[in-house]
């Protein structure tokens, strides 16, 4: 395994993974995409496409795209993982340092428990529709003041807080388990919703009838690309927050092969499908209920009463845990691991995520498909795509995908660069951040204008990023004459 480590650099947690450990298939990989894939912010993002003027057959492409391009990151961030056995943070050190490397584990931990609230809302959202299918309104009081939410939904969101809390106490074997056994469920339970829409509209064709709003003759027309870009890279950026610390999961995996074949399998195919399904009963609503209801725990809500509602309501419940358990706790809780490894275990971390994610309220991310789409997804992709960009190039580019894993948990080794930080990769990383928080800015409704140009470049928030640290980071460290030659590197445990 590792040889001298530094005993403040590792434990149990974010040691490589032993060959005992990597029993993942392709088909437990897949599981994995597939029960983190089949949500409600799924779900809503499809819808709201459809409600930001899109046709179905537009918001579905939109969709697939952006998740096939996603999907190479994905691969590339996952290799390194497979290879050595590492975690996100133990990865992010050879190219931000062993203490740069809090850096981009911290900013992708704060990301996952804004989602991680998210997630918990929803959750919560369901449990508080059952109940008001079973007692009526009379639960549903005045919003508090300060949270904007009434109590009876901030109760059911404390509830459903704290089961997945009890839940976290299982450890990373039992998302395995969850996964695989939530994934056919999962599938099952929404094509049933499908059905549903399609037998109760009358067919497809008046469910997918309505025409997107930048046709000719439409009130959008000429329009669509200014709506398309952005809403690509919140697409991308969908999964921005996975692309990087799917090393997380992929130190588990058989080998290269059972990860790259299970994520491509895994992943595009089921957001496409799951699109489908959300932008087809999307364009039912209005016929069945004279509205667009993107919400689907709203839909649920209004679907009558009767064991089908719970079960749907079960079935929501079940997507949600399984998403939010793999895809929201492991990153922050690993970040925090590598923050004090010898006093920070996977619970600990994963406590203080569940913590952060009530304190962020959650709700008020979801008001509007704007603030969903265009703030909270493009926004944190600014910040994400620089980092994807420069572990990616460290890794392939500039170490020919070697690192020196002994290295990788000591603090006098190749990877201490300048007092444990990697000047470099800072540099890198604000510099390709920097074009993009203009824009921010006015899609948060922090300033009110600022020059187009800006607006414009927070379009391409992700792939403006990712490529400007790509080329900052690798003329950098040419010109500093830093970085390990893959001669040097002792190689992982497995290939």
């Amino acid at each position: 395994m590792v040889n001298n480590p530094d005993p403040g650099l590792i434990n149990d947690d974010i040691r490589p993974a032993t060959d005992a450990e990597r029993h993942w298939s392709v088909l437990n990989m897949a599981s994995l995409w597939v029960g983190m894939v089949v949500c409600v912010p799924t779900y809503m993002l499809a819808g709201g496409l459809i409600e930001q003027g899109m046709s179905w057959s537009q918001a579905v492409f939109t969709v697939m795209l952006g998740n096939i391009i996603v999907l190479a990151p994905m691969i590339l961030n996952g290799h390194p993982g497979t290879k050595y056995g590492i975690p996100f943070p133990v990865m992010a050190r050879a190219s931000f340092g062993i203490h740069g490397a809090h850096v981009p584990s911290v900013l992708r931990a704060l990301v996952a428990c804004g989602w991680f609230g998210i997630q918990t809302w929803v959750g919560g959202a369901s449990i508080y529709q059952l109940l008001l299918v079973m007692v009526g309104d009379g639960i549903a009081g005045p919003p508090l003041a300060f949270l904007g939410i009434n109590a009876a939904q901030f109760i059911c969101f404390l509830f459903f807080w704290g089961l997945q809390v009890a839940l976290l106490y299982k450890g990373m074997e039992s998302i395995r388990v969850l996964e695989t056994w939530a994934a056919p469920f999962l599938i099952v339970m929404g094509l049933a919703l499908l059905y549903w829409a399609w037998a109760t509209a009358g067919g497809f064709g008046p469910m997918l009838s309505t025409p997107s709003q930048f046709d000719p003759g439409q009130r959008k027309e000429g329009q669509f690309w200014s709506v398309f870009f952005p809403s690509l890279t919140a697409m991308v950026g969908f999964w921005a927050t996975l692309s990087l610390n799917i090393p997380d999961f992929t130190r588990y995996a058989k080998s290269q092969r059972d990860q790259i074949l299970g994520q491509a399998i895994g992943l595009p195919t089921t957001m496409t499908l799951f699109a489908f399904i959300g932008v087809a009963v999307t364009s039912a609503t209005p016929i069945l209920f004279g509205e667009t209801i993107w919400d689907p725990t709203v839909l649920l809500g209004k679907m009558g009463g009767g064991f089908s509602i719970i079960l749907s309501l079960f079935a929501l419940s079940v997507a949600t845990l399984s998403t939010n358990i793999a895809a929201n706790v492991v990153s922050p809780a690993n970040a925090l691991i590598n923050a004090a490894p010898d006093k920070i275990t996977f619970r600990t971390g994963a406590m203080v995520t569940a913590g952060l994610g009530v304190a962020m309220m959650p709700w008020k991310l979801l008001e509007t498909t704007d603030g969903y789409i265009f703030t909270w997804l493009i926004g944190y992709s600014a910040l994400l795509g620089p980092i994807g960009g420069i572990l990616i190039a460290d890794y392939f580019l500039l170490r020919g995908a070697t690192y020196d894993l002994d290295g990788l948990y000591r603090k006098q080794g190749p990877y201490w660069y300048r007092n444990g930080f990697n000047p470099v990769a800072m540099v890198a990383l604000f510099l390709a951040v920097l074009p993009n928080v203009p824009g921010f800015a006015h899609a948060a409704g922090i300033v009110d204008s600022v020059p187009a140009i800006f607006d414009q470049l927070y379009t391409y928030a992700w792939f403006l990023g990712f490529g400007l640290a790509g080329v900052i980071y690798l003329a950098g460290m040419k010109l500093m004459g830093d970085g390990q030659t893959p001669e040097t590197a002792r190689p992982g445990p497995s290939s």
